[in-house]
């Protein structure tokens, strides 16, 4: 095989949720609709789709009719190949959610939609809707917009400017968007909008929301069904935040011993919710034990004793001594009220089960009155600090966990260095940065109860990196498997730069493929701020300038002049100022279409890796938009820059790399 040539889609988001196993078949079953007529409409798709692997059998052709029309009142309507797989994607996550395979951790977070057939529910749009009206009511620039009514569609009309997605993800996690970065102008046009709705999607995806399934243009079309979806999400995260030992150190009363503390650090926030629940249902004297939100808690009972031990002074037995369950949820939903729980969840929503409403009203009690007493044990509390004292290697792991979820691998990551141990979620990795480097064949899905499957796992992470030239010295599976962090944040650093090297690289494919290293990165932002007309200039991405932000903010400036706003721009010659600078980049950067992890400390301590990833990011944008620019690394290609010094970072990876999988690419099975 002399060559391997992929099937290249222009949005990189949606490229990696396919193989190119799975691309180069899905582009000849729509090449072959496209030879019959010349072009392919939505008319065409049920038939094809009903077919296809994660679809067959879990829907009719006739049913994938009925949710297209939905979409597309035109049956008619042209579609192109991108538009294909984005609704291949969404079918496949409807069918997922519909099946009773495998299930994955902290399933609740991924969900993308609310309901099959892009059917929202009311219920939750009308309790979202009360969620916006009670948050942002004293919002300066939402206050004009509110309250929204629940009863219409308001909120899809006001959610088509980008701005009340931003809003609701500042509430979500306070600081993630700079304000002074959002279009707020009442009028916008269209390239002020999608950069808003860019800004969202990319800031949404840095709190661990999951939006593989969601673009631009479905948010500027306020697309029902989509929009539900990532306001769940947010809101979901919002809720949970004080779901963990540092908010709320107080959570060491429900486990015993030092390792119970481990495990409790470990668990994914809506899995502490449960843990918190039956801690206080044991209390009651409650025998069962609560597994969902949504079967467990059907008849009441549950919440009724809950109630009763959170709040004595509310307490009644009429509830329990009601027979009829919707006449008890009703007691259950005013008996919440007196403790101002009651704004998340109807008496219906509890007798049908409603997963995201009773996580969100769980969550809500939890707030109001958690039930733990103010006196922790210091010697538990202590033991969580020792575990997670590594400031540095903390964001580490916050970026590769987030970089992992935004791949759209199959497994959500909560706790980066537990959910790695096992080596599937890093096959899963390999597999779309990398597609054909997995033998599936070999590889061992969860949940493993044999330690040794693990290993065999993560032995074949190590093979596979090794042969794309990562620096692996002394390294075996069993070292991923026993949780070494330094090891794993090592590895994943290697797999990152590896993507980002490669996807500048693919760029570059018509000037015959040379490979791109962090020379060429630093050597163009520096060609690209010169040639704006600015001064900075940096050394290496370890340059202690680079804490100003200056520099960064030219070189957004350079790539696309209106983008900063520099009136709003700080010398960065104290802390404060630092740090409103790098809050900023970070979210101009964004706002352009930079999908990146980093936080404000790591510009101004001069993290080096997250410097370069952001260089990185910007100048694939850049590439991207504009190729033309690619000459002013064409200039200098002959130079031979040298790396930037750094011991630490592994060698390039060799253009052999991707030949080393081009055989056994060919012969991969389709992963189940």
């Amino acid at each position: 095989m002399s060559g391997f040539e992929g099937v290249i889609v222009s949005d990189p988001r949606l490229q990696s949720q396919f193989t190119q196993v799975e691309l180069r078949s899905l582009k000849s079953k729509f090449s072959a609709l496209k030879s019959q007529s010349g072009h392919v409409t939505v008319l065409d798709l049920p038939p094809v789709y009903a077919k296809l692997k994660g679809i067959n059998g879990m829907y009719t052709e006739n049913e994938v009719r009925a949710a297209l029309e939905d979409s597309y009142p035109d049956l008619t309507h042209e579609i192109d190949f991108e538009s294909f797989l984005r609704e291949y994607l969404g079918f496949q996550g409807r069918a997922s959610g519909k099946g009773t395979g495998y299930k994955r951790a902290s399933s609740i977070l991924r969900q993308s939609t609310t309901t099959h057939f892009h059917v929202i529910s009311e219920s939750e749009k009308e309790s979202y809707v009360t969620h916006i009206n009670n948050h942002l009511a004293e919002d300066p620039f939402m206050i004009k917009y509110l309250p929204i009514d629940p009863k219409t569609n308001q909120l899809f009309e006001l959610v088509k400017d980008g701005v009340l997605l931003c809003k609701l993800i500042n509430l979500a996690v306070p600081g993630t968007i700079d304000e002074r970065a959002i279009n707020t102008k009442k009028t916008q046009n269209p390239w002020e909008r999608n950069e808003n709705h860019t800004l969202c999607l990319n800031s949404a995806k840095a709190i661990g929301c999951t939006v593989v399934n969601i673009g631009t243009q479905d948010l500027v079309e306020g697309r029902r069904h989509l929009v539900m979806g990532l306001i769940s999400q947010i809101i979901k995260i919002q809720l949970l935040a004080d779901l963990n030992l540092k908010k709320t150190p107080q959570l060491v009363e429900l486990v015993d011993d030092n390792q119970d503390v481990e495990e409790l650090m470990n668990l994914p926030p809506d899995k502490v919710l449960l843990k918190w629940m039956n801690f206080q249902l044991k209390k009651s004297g409650y025998k069962k034990e609560v597994t969902n939100f949504s079967t467990d808690l059907k008849d009441g009972e549950a919440y009724a004793h809950l109630l009763n031990v959170l709040a004595p002074e509310h307490s009644t037995n009429s509830t329990l001594e009601t027979k009829d369950p919707t006449q008890r949820a009703k007691l259950i939903v005013e008996q919440a009220g007196k403790l101002d729980c009651s704004r998340y969840i109807s008496p219906k929503d509890i007798v049908e089960g409603s997963t995201n409403l009773n996580l969100t009203f769980v969550a809500q009690i939890f707030q109001h009155r958690n039930g733990l007493t103010a006196e922790v044990d210091t010697e538990k509390i202590s033991l969580t600090n020792v575990l997670d004292d590594d400031l540095e290697t903390s964001r580490e792991e916050r970026c590769f966990r987030l970089w992992i979820n935004s791949l759209g691998v199959s497994t959500y990551v909560n706790n980066l260095f537990e959910d790695v141990r096992p080596g599937w979620v890093l096959l899963e990795v390999l597999d779309k940065v990398f597609p054909g480097s997995v033998n599936w064949r070999h590889a061992n899905k969860p949940p493993i109860k044999m330690p040794f499957k693990k290993v065999e796992n993560c032995n074949q992470v190590v093979d596979i990196g090794k042969r794309l030239n990562f620096s692996l010295v002394n390294v075996a599976g069993n070292d991923i498997v026993q949780g070494n962090k330094k090891l794993i944040i090592a590895l994943l650093w290697q797999l990152m730069r590896f993507t980002m090297l490669q996807l500048l690289k693919n760029l570059r494919s018509f000037s015959q493929g040379r490979e791109i290293t962090d020379a060429h990165i630093l050597e163009w932002a520096n060609k690209k701020v010169k040639s704006s007309g600015k001064s900075s200039q940096i050394d290496s991405f370890r340059d202690k300038s680079l804490s100003s932000g200056i520099f960064f903010l030219e070189l957004l400036s350079a790539v696309e002049p209106r983008v900063v706003d520099w009136t709003v721009v700080t010398k960065g010659e104290n802390d404060e100022d630092k740090k409103l600078n790098a809050s900023y980049i970070i979210s101009v950067a964004r706002k352009l279409g930079c999908s990146i992890f980093l936080l404000p400390e790591d510009i101004i301590e001069v993290n080096q890796k997250m410097i370069l990833t952001l260089t990185a990011s910007i100048m694939y944008w850049s590439l991207q938009k504009k190729p033309g620019q690619l000459a002013v690394l064409e200039e200098s290609e002959d130079a031979s820059p040298t790396a930037p010094e750094d011991s630490s970072d592994p060698d390039e990876a060799s253009p052999s790399a991707a030949q080393a999988f081009q055989s056994q690419e060919e012969d991969q099975p389709e992963e189940d």
